[in-house]
């Protein structure tokens, strides 16, 4: 019998053969040991799907996999293939110290080597977490066979008190509501118990919802997959679909560097505006489309920011979930209604370009309350924007969709803490010389930095004011910020402090300008002072520690190019 696919190229076990210096022997030994997992002649000499899933104790979103595994398998099977699991590292994004950030990396590396060293001739990628499907992404990217991505699908909402909560935009709400004193104890761990209640992503247009959106909008992931819930019995129809598609793409050319292109990139870029979606997917995107060779542009994300109108009433920034997403109509409602704004021409791998996949498919009458028509949108703009300026001359990335729009246009006295541990230990200083009119900056939170960019430039309003009513202010880092999380905040600071970025010469008392019109944010500081603070300032090392912390910190890229290692940028 023999292991070839129909352009006589090596399929199944007899893919990527390792080497004895003898091919003949190293079938026979593999194949050998095969036999010993009980497979049959049959099933010898199927093509091989690999599912790459991502098991973890440590990972509550993705404890409902055991059963999407089965129906994965179940697909693969009917199709005439032979399914084959293997685990990656799993990124449990609250488990995870000092951020889930740090280790994408190092998951897309373990995606990208397990795929290319073992034998598969398509791939189902199953993951759901917030860095999980952007680092499976990006190691089906570099090695480029066949992918299909199937997300874990959000969680369903709990109930407090005849109020509907998700995580995490509901936790953020009642925490604020606890550190202004207005709800005690008792109160908030009640609403703990309360806030996560089946599997799944979190209930919101959080980071991990936006990269399912992002993956779809890509062509990368089976149509109206995104949004179904993880409890849903529709998740396993679609696992089961999404199997049997990876079986119909081996031997194919559609592979995820055809798929991931320049145009579909801004395809994805146009989702993530009109759903306000999370900062954090600007990042991951960039990294997804580098690997690609393709270079996002954040004047291109202005640009296109312009002429995308937020359709999608969602928590953070509106008062719907997931599930209602999910029943409104979900992506493919979103996709029709950016039908002329969209390069419709970009292959997905349904083998169907997406201009062919909105026209082969009935279209579904969206519920206006939560996904609005062009005609009537939102906002006639984009959710996010990029600034730049004297105090960010790579870029930075705001939500505007989030923000306080009387903050959007705004000058302030700076409150400068030098880091997380600073900021933990004065922020809440009853002493702390800070009014609601004054930007709070965050420095030395970064890539570089000994804390690798966590989600910590969402700061908390100082709790004396806190207290006096204060909901949002004007806050700038170089960290990022939970896409479950709201307020007026300047995040992805380029280039960060931690290297000499224009962000570590900031002092108390500067003044900073926010414009959101002109995309600008300023340190309102002479440019000859600015240079001699920054000579002036103490070196914090940024290439330090062993093992995957130095390698993390001697080759991480800054957040303009998404914050992947140099050496696995594809070179364009």
């Amino acid at each position: 019998m023999s292991n070839v696919n129909a352009g006589n190229r090596p399929s199944g076990f007899a893919r990527g053969l390792t080497n004895y210096g003898d091919r003949d022997f190293a079938l026979y030994l593999r194949r050998s040991f095969a036999r010993s997992m009980g497979y049959s002649d049959e099933m010898l000499v199927r093509p091989i799907v690999g599912i790459c899933h991502t098991p973890s104790g440590f990972n509550n979103c993705h404890r409902h996999f055991p059963e999407l595994l089965e129906a994965v398998k179940r697909g693969v099977l009917a199709a005439g293939g032979l399914p084959l699991e293997f685990p990656v590292i799993s990124l449990g994004e609250v488990f995870l110290s000092p951020t889930s950030l740090k280790f994408r990396n190092l998951m897309s590396m373990d995606v990208e080597e397990m795929i290319s060293a073992q034998p598969m001739d398509s791939v189902v990628l199953l993951g759901g977490c917030d860095k999980t499907v952007p680092a499976q992404l990006m190691g089906a990217v570099s090695a480029d066979i066949p992918a299909v991505q199937l997300v874990a699908g959000p969680m369903m909402t709990g109930r407090y008190k005849g109020e509907r909560l998700g995580a995490c935009t509901d936790c953020r709400r009642f925490w604020a509501r606890y550190r202004s004193g207005e709800i005690g104890q008792a109160e908030i761990a009640a609403v703990e118990g309360n806030l996560a209640t089946t599997a799944g992503t979190c209930a919101v247009m959080g980071t991990a919802s936006t990269m399912a959106c992002v993956a779809e909008a890509l062509g990368l992931a089976l149509p109206d997959s995104a949004a179904i819930p993880a409890v849903h019995a529709d998740r396993l129809r679609c696992a089961e679909a999404s199997g049997r598609r990876a079986v119909g793409l081996i031997g194919s050319d559609l592979t995820p560097r055809r798929i991931v292109t320049e145009h579909s990139v801004e395809n994805a870029l146009r989702v993530i505006l009109a759903l306000s979606g999370s900062t954090n997917a600007i990042l991951h995107l960039a990294a997804i489309a580098g690997r690609a060779g393709i270079a996002l542009s954040l004047e291109r994300l202005n640009e296109l920011s312009e002429t995308t109108p937020v359709l999608v009433d969602l928590k953070p920034v509106g008062d719907n979930y997931m599930e209602d997403f999910h029943a409104a109509g979900g992506l493919d409602a979103v996709l029709r209604q950016l039908k002329p704004l969209l390069h419709l021409d970009c292959m997905t791998v349904t083998g169907e370009t997406l201009g062919q996949r909105l026209e082969g498919r009935p279209a579904i009458a969206a519920d206006p309350r939560v996904i609005h028509a062009a005609s009537d949108p939102i906002s006639p703009v984009g959710g996010l924007v990029a600034l730049f300026g004297s105090l960010a001359p790579g870029g930075a990335i705001l939500k505007r969709a989030a923000a306080d729009q009387r903050l959007l246009e705004h000058e302030g006295r700076a409150v400068v803490f030098a880091g997380l541990d600073d900021l933990a230990r004065r922020i809440d200083d009853p002493d702390l010389d800070v009014e609601p009119d004054d930007v709070l900056v965050l420095q030395n939170a970064g890539p570089r930095s000994p804390s690798s960019m966590p989600e910590a430039g969402y700061l908390p309003i100082p709790k004396k004011l806190a207290r006096r009513g204060v909901k949002d202010m004007l806050r700038i880092s170089d960290a990022r910020m939970s896409g479950t999380a709201f307020g007026t905040v300047v995040l992805h600071v380029t280039p960060e402090a931690t290297i000499g970025g224009p962000l570590a010469a900031a002092r108390t008392g500067d003044r900073i300008r926010l414009s959101v019109s002109r995309r600008r944010i300023d340190l309102l500081v002479d440019e000859g002072e600015i240079a001699s603070r920054l000579a002036q300032r103490s070196t914090i090392e940024t290439v330090g520690g062993r093992g995957y912390d130095w390698l993390y910190r001697q080759h991480v890229l800054q957040a303009d190019q998404g914050c992947d290692f140099d050496f696995l940028q594809q070179r364009s």
